[in-house]
């Protein structure tokens, strides 16, 4: 990549919506590093014209100087520039100042610009960005090239790229005044690195922030969101071994940095791929799951939750039921079998029900470390089967023969994946949480069906132990704090 320094200037039409176009169409096809303040200038050359606006910026491109002078000269024709007299007024103009310590020149095309050495509107912009780089020709640095023109004629704009506005709408006290328990930002895209084991690992995620807002302020700043986003993406980068919820939870503290808030609210959502080995044919195949990060930071601290959602089968215990009372009846009307002979053939025959595909959720509130591929296997062991991407036919009967032996109704698959989780982390302290989830896609019924129960660790065994159902068990809401202005 060449480190290359550009000067832009313009002084008809919109001079700072030009530059901004300019800069806007420049970036599709190159890296824009840093971008200079504007300056007023006088023109030079031909008096009778109006002022220019003029900037540099800094670029990095793998493009030969040619080919980026054609890119920069389709860039000014594409926005409208018309041929016109030397040093004449123009919508744009976009010139090669400096490429890396390159000397060249053409008829096309001179580096470093020819001219660059005695005009103030070009040293001064091009100070701010490169003060220390040195002319490849003349051998002194912008800054002391600089100290060597009249600059009377450069003054910095009235306003630059940027729209000045008189008052910050969001800070301003609202017309009612009270406070909102969310508001935010839902499904920022991203690609995120987490690195763990000493593997880089990148994710597709969407991402959810939220901020709860003081009764006194008008709004959140919803583009700070975005932009802490990004801040966290480059963070992650150099950590150690980052997870998603550690994702999650440093992207929750910058949010109330940023926004002066009582309390945010992440939420991170990442497709992550399982590979497993088909249960007969050992056909090597992959499945897709998600994997969610959950954080919440107040003023006394953060709490976090990581979790999954995976696909898997279930069987239907009722219709299996009332086929096995069928079959036990035909047996006997057709066959006159004794009644516990019919049931020892019935419980060796895998009997018709129907099935449906269901999505489990299981999430853990902690601090402890918890892995993403142990979640996994609990919320597929509490269904009836798991499913895989790719079959052979040895392998679908393992599927269908196992699920239609482990029938579970909705309820039975949350108990089962409590009760695993329950076992799974014995270890973990009676104020962690825990919560299961169980949404199924029902196949003879248009609608779903759905069970969920969650509660501190400690509740939950206690439940379990007891036999009992407790008054009532904590909620994820609660269990993060959410709208308590703090955890």
């Amino acid at each position: 990549m060449h480190t290359v320094y550009l000067g832009l200037g313009a002084n008809l039409g919109d001079r700072q919506h030009n530059l901004a176009e300019a800069l806007q169409r420049l970036r599709a096809y190159v890296q824009v590093e840093a971008v200079s303040s504007c300056y007023e200038t006088k023109p030079v050359g031909y008096t009778e014209q109006p002022n220019f606006i003029n900037l540099a910026c800094r670029i990095l491109t793998d493009r030969s100087p040619h080919d980026l002078l054609r890119l920069v000269k389709g860039i000014e024709q594409r926005m409208g520039r018309l041929a016109t007299f030397r040093y004449g007024p123009r919508l744009i103009d976009i010139d090669i100042l400096l490429y890396d310590d390159l000397t060249l020149d053409t008829p096309e095309l001179t580096i470093p610009h020819p001219r660059m050495a005695e005009r103030a509107f070009v040293l001064v912009p091009l100070a701010e960005l490169a003060a220390d780089v040195r002319h490849p020709v003349l051998g002194l640095t912008i800054a002391e090239l600089l100290e060597r023109v009249d600059r009377s004629g450069v003054w910095p704009a009235s306003r630059c790229l940027e729209l000045r506005l008189e008052a910050d709408r969001q800070e301003s006290r609202p017309k009612v005044v009270i406070g909102l328990s969310r508001v935010g930002v839902t499904n920022l895209e991203r690609i995120i690195r987490l690195t763990g084991k000493g593997k880089d690992n990148l994710f597709y995620a969407t991402v959810d922030l939220f901020v709860s807002l003081k009764p006194d302020k008008t709004g959140a700043h919803m583009s700070r969101f975005s932009d802490q986003l990004e801040r966290v993406v480059e963070r992650m980068e150099v950590l150690a071994a980052p997870d998603i919820e550690s994702f999650a939870e440093a992207l929750a503290t910058r949010v109330v940095e940023s926004q002066g808030a009582l309390q945010a609210e992440v939420h991170v959502r990442a497709k992550f791929p399982v590979r497993r080995a088909a249960p007969i044919s050992g056909m090597a195949t992959q499945s897709i799951h998600t994997l969610i990060g959950l954080a919440v930071a107040g003023p006394t601290g953060v709490r976090r939750a990581v979790g999954v959602e995976v696909d898997g089968l279930t069987a239907c215990p009722c219709a299996q039921d009332m086929v096995r009372t069928y079959a036990h009846q035909l047996i006997q009307e057709e066959m006159g079998m004794e009644a516990d002979a019919i049931e020892r053939v019935l419980d060796l025959v895998p009997l018709a029900t129907h099935n449906q595909r269901g999505r489990g959720t299981l999430i853990v509130g902690t601090r402890g470390e918890v892995q993403a591929f142990d979640l996994v296997h609990l919320v597929e062991q509490s269904m009836s089967s798991e499913i895989y991407e790719l079959l052979k036919r040895t392998d679908e009967f393992f599927v269908v023969h196992k699920a239609h032996r482990h029938p579970r109704f909705v309820e039975d698959v949350v108990r089962e994946r409590l009760h695993l989780a329950l076992e799974a982390y014995a270890d973990l302290p009676d104020d962690d949480f825990l919560l299961a989830r169980q949404e199924n896609f029902e196949s003879i019924h248009r609608h779903n069906v759905l069970a969920e129960h969650s509660g501190t660790f400690g509740e939950l065994r206690r439940a379990l132990r007891e036999g009992q159902p407790l008054p009532r068990t904590t909620t994820l809401q609660e269990w993060l704090g959410l709208g308590t202005g703090g955890v």
